[in-house]
């Protein structure tokens, strides 16, 4: 049973596997949709630095992109950036890159910021920024080469190399922040604004 109240659909602009389940684990219907949207040339013109700038931002986009094309639906929007300092990471395109980033974050702290926004007929109705600290613990070229050899092309999906939910978690030896935030989606802000609008059945 769905907890989704409206007549008008629920949208996720976004195919991401861990997004989609939480969704799906809150009760919620709704359809995914991702954005098609030139990510890096949206940030580029922005002129934005800032990693919690960055992802708020093209939440945004890809919600209104969505929500354009999809006249009377709620669009749900996401994004998420990792900052290592101020030095922002992208997803890594192979096995060295991977190795690469996994060298400069193994014992430090970096970042994740996520970003939700919701859009109706390309309007933003809501936008939020949670923020995670994630420390890897100190690792060995050896420690490293194995978790790639395990890990597989799976590491070039996610920025970091890692995917937290699964062998990334052997990477880490401290994490602050909640788990929705980690996987990309600031749940209980986002079901905070359903309520308040009415949208959810709880």
């Amino acid at each position: 049973m769905s907890l989704w109240r409206s007549k008008a659909p629920l949208i996720l602009a976004s195919q991401s596997q861990a997004r989609k389940l939480l969704l799906a684990n809150a009760g919620l219907a709704f359809e995914a949709r991702p954005a098609d949207i030139d990510e890096r040339g949206v940030q580029e013109a922005s002129k934005l630095s800032g990693p919690r700038e960055i992802a708020l931002l093209l939440a945004c986009e890809k919600a209104k992109a969505v929500s354009a094309q999809s006249p009377g639906c709620y669009v749900i929007g996401a994004d998420q950036t990792l900052a290592l300092g101020e030095l922002l990471f992208t997803k890594p395109s192979g096995r060295a890159q991977a190795m690469a980033q996994l060298r400069d974050l193994a014992g430090r702290t970096h970042e994740l910021h996520s970003a939700v926004a919701v859009a109706r007929d390309g309007t933003v109705l809501f936008e939020d920024v949670s923020v995670a600290r994630m420390t890897m613990r100190q690792m060995t070229e050896a420690d490293l080469s194995a978790y790639l050899d395990a890990a597989g092309d799976a590491v070039t999906t996610s920025v970091g190399a890692y995917q937290l939910e699964s062998l990334g978690v052997h990477l880490f030896e401290k994490i602050e922040g909640d788990h929705f935030t980690i996987l990309g989606l600031p749940l209980l802000p986002l079901l905070a604004f359903l309520r308040h609008e009415s949208l959810v059945a709880v």
